[in-house]
């Protein structure tokens, strides 16, 4: 006999949760890279692996629902072994909608073994007005381990005339190596509030993002200053021992994403030692 719809509780009928967890390890194969583990609960997948450039494995992280509401926990874990090369994207952006007071939680998970490489690259996550959501990322960095990583959020639908006036998203990015800090980044936005307007903030800005790459130097910090002194929007680049840690604020994803190409198009010749490959699902 089919449940009374007035017997179920509010939260069971109009708050359903997603809990999906995504676990995936890259290994030397012979000649390239592969993934030699994936596992999976609720609705996070990936694509089918391929070599498009040969040895590193590019990967695309799929979330079906597409939207991730309040009570929604999606986790990933990603390890890369000694040696191996893994390049991950997504199809799209991750969005986080209006929260009727539940947060949506989202944890990222990325270590990479030494000789290991990663380049971290998902499509933005956008917070909707009233969501109320947390993005968590950690990389844990080996002695010998490559990186480059690069996180984008953006706020609100302004384009649409909806602005992120209201609710809470909190990021956080933290990069290790062997068990040291050296990235500890904490920001707490709240719609409609001078976090979202003031210099110190975001400045009126309707999107930031931060791209890191190890290990660098100063010649590739003057480099990369070079390469992007044309782009629109703020940015600043730095070091951090040997990690180079870029952030940036501006109108919005497109021009995220013209930093994003430029910056990895002056960065993965020198630290990797192979021009760009962009990957085709960019450019659907």
């Amino acid at each position: 006999m089919a449940a009374r719809a007035d017997l179920i509780a509010p939260a069971e009928r109009y708050h359903p949760r997603w809990r999906a967890h995504l676990a995936l390890r890259y290994a030397r194969c012979g000649a390239v890279t592969g993934l030699t583990e994936r596992r999976h609960e609720g609705p996070l997948r990936i694509q089918r692996p391929f070599h498009p450039e040969g040895d590193p494995c590019h990967t695309y992280v799929l979330h079906p629902p597409g939207g991730v509401v309040g009570g929604d926990q999606l986790k990933v874990d990603l390890t890369v072994d000694p040696n191996a090369w893994a390049v991950v994207t997504s199809p799209g952006a991750t969005k986080f909608y209006r929260s009727l007071g539940d947060e949506a939680v989202l944890e990222q998970r990325l270590g990479v073994a030494p000789g290991g490489t990663l380049e971290w690259f998902p499509q933005e996550q956008i917070a909707f007005a009233g969501a109320i959501a947390s993005s968590t990322t950690r990389i844990d960095l080996q002695p010998g381990a490559r990186c480059l990583a690069w996180e984008l959020n953006c706020l609100g639908r302004p384009a649409g005339g909806y602005p992120f006036d209201q609710g809470c998203f909190r990021q956080r990015m933290a990069v290790w190596r062997d068990g040291v800090p050296l990235l500890l980044e904490h920001a707490r936005l709240r719609g409609g509030t001078p976090t979202l307007t003031g210099q110190w903030g975001l400045g009126g800005a309707q999107a930031m993002a931060t791209l890191i790459a190890a290990p660098a130097d100063t010649a590739l910090l003057t480099m990369l200053r070079e390469a992007l002194a044309h782009l629109p929007g703020e940015w600043a680049a730095t070091l951090v021992d040997d990690l180079l840690v870029l952030r940036w604020r501006g109108a919005g994803a497109l021009q995220a994403y013209a930093l994003r190409l430029e910056a990895w198009r002056a960065l993965r010749p020198v630290l990797l030692g192979r021009p760009i490959c962009v990957p085709r699902i960019w450019n659907t």
